[in-house]
């Protein structure tokens, strides 16, 4: 059913007068604003001379043509503000929104809101994004702690221990390796004139575990899993993974060894404390076949264990050590590393170092200075 024509203009003049968005008097009051014609200047041309422009042109003397009134330009033609236009515009600030943008399309009403993005979304059923301060949690910190271990990792620029990517060059591959040249607690080091003194014994808190185990290009790394720690000067180090170096990098009073194992701890602040048990050949080691048992066909595969390992298996029966601070031996190189190295090797059998030699023949770097350095032998 359609209303009368004559019911129709009154109908829409009361609508918008109950809304208190307009009234007729008002809507007609501002378009005739827009009605009136303002006088339009006639611009000068920048190209003109300054003499042109302070003789007048019909010849008469200055003081006559300024006394004269001005001339009123052409009007220009008449700028109608659309009443649509106001009512949007008062629809707008009665809604609380922001001033709408300027329409291409007449008859066309957009109403920018200035609710929060979080309630719009949760109107549509969907949640909107919001920015937040992430807390590491203790995987992440391992995660990042893992990155900065002495286990090799990728790095954009390669590096290796022989050739052009050698240790010599390894601070001239990457800006992040300047402290395997620059550095003054670098490791490895030839262990001597150590002062024997009362260390407290280095805590193992070891249990069997589930491994991963990856060659990731530089070692044969084991990735254990969460629950491994050492207590040692008060502070408690988290187990994060161990590899393997041919021969060992550590020297005890110029003494080499066929290999040497270390063993990767993180303390809650992202500190690192390296425990390096040495491999001298002998009898077969058990941990260390179980980790060849599992070692991946392809460089960067991981494979993982299905039986768990208990690391306590790879340490000595007398646990005396060296201690002194140092640095990860493979880059970037970071100091601040505490070292904790065990005075008695681990015996492994010939064919189990003929294995690891396939792979790697030779992983270790070169012996760094001292450099003055304090170390610490336990009675």
């Amino acid at each position: 059913m359609s209303l009368p024509y004559f019911i129709r203009p009154p109908l829409a003049a009361a609508i918008v007068v109950a809304l208190g968005l307009a009234s007729p008097l008002s809507l007609a009051s501002e378009a005739a604003v827009d009605r009136r014609d303002a006088p339009v200047r006639k611009p000068l041309m920048a190209a003109e001379p300054a003499a042109s422009a302070a003789k007048p042109a019909d010849g008469k003397p200055a003081a006559e043509a300024e006394s004269e009134p001005p001339k009123v330009a052409r009007k220009g033609p008449r700028q109608i503000k659309d009443p649509m236009d106001i009512i949007r515009d008062r629809l707008a600030e009665k809604l609380g929104s922001a001033k709408p943008p300027q329409l291409v399309a007449p008859n066309v009403v957009r109403v920018v809101s200035r609710a929060p993005v979080q309630a719009i979304a949760a109107a549509h059923g969907h949640t909107a994004a919001v920015t937040s301060v992430a807390v590491p949690t203790p995987a992440a910190r391992r995660a990042a702690a893992h990155r900065q271990s002495s286990a090799p990792a990728a790095h954009p620029a390669q590096w290796d221990y022989q050739g052009d990517g050698g240790p010599q060059a390894w601070a001239q591959l990457n800006s992040e390796f300047a402290p395997c040249s620059s550095g003054k607690r670098q490791s490895p080091i030839d262990i001597r004139d150590g002062i024997k003194v009362q260390l407290d014994a280095v805590q193992f808190d070891y249990r069997p575990s589930a491994v991963r185990v990856v060659d990731n290009g530089h070692t044969v790394q084991v990735n254990v899993g969460a629950g491994n720690f050492i207590e040692v000067t008060g502070r408690r180090f988290e187990l994060l993974q161990f590899h393997f170096h041919r021969p060992s990098e550590e020297r005890i009073d110029g003494r080499l060894f066929d290999m040497v194992v270390h063993l990767v701890h993180t303390d809650v602040g992202g500190r690192l404390a390296v425990v390096a048990v040495l491999l001298d050949r002998g009898s077969a080691q058990p941990l260390v076949q179980a980790v060849w048992n599992n070692l991946p066909l392809e460089k960067g595969d991981e494979v993982v264990a299905r039986l768990p390992m208990d690391l306590n298996e790879l340490l000595p029966t007398d646990r005396s050590y060296y201690t002194y601070m140092g640095s990860l031996t493979t880059p970037p190189c970071s100091e601040g590393v505490l070292w904790m190295v065990m005075k008695n090797p681990v015996p492994v059998s010939a064919e189990q170092i003929a294995i690891f030699a396939r792979l790697y023949p030779m992983n270790a770097r070169p012996i760094q200075s001292a450099s003055g350095r304090l170390i610490k032998e336990s009675n």
